[in-house]
């Protein structure tokens, strides 16, 4: 009997649902490209690319007491 009032409550509400925001729409849809992108790098930042910044790739680990 559960079984069966779980079903007609999930047909009701798919029903429901599909007459409030209504089904697919099998309309074209026009989609922007976006442009290609050049591989090669412009000049870098030397403020932000220099030999003394932080490297985030290297595994930092931080012991309690200890400086």
């Amino acid at each position: 009997m559960i079984v069966l009032i779980a079903s007609v409550s999930v047909l009701i509400a798919f029903f429901i649902t599909r007459a409030i925001f209504g089904g697919s729409a099998n309309e074209p849809v026009e989609v922007k490209t976006i442009e290609r992108i050049d591989p090669t790098l412009g000049e870098v930042n030397p403020t932000i690319f220099n030999e003394n910044a932080i490297n985030p790739a290297v595994e930092v680990q931080i012991t309690p007491g200890k400086q």
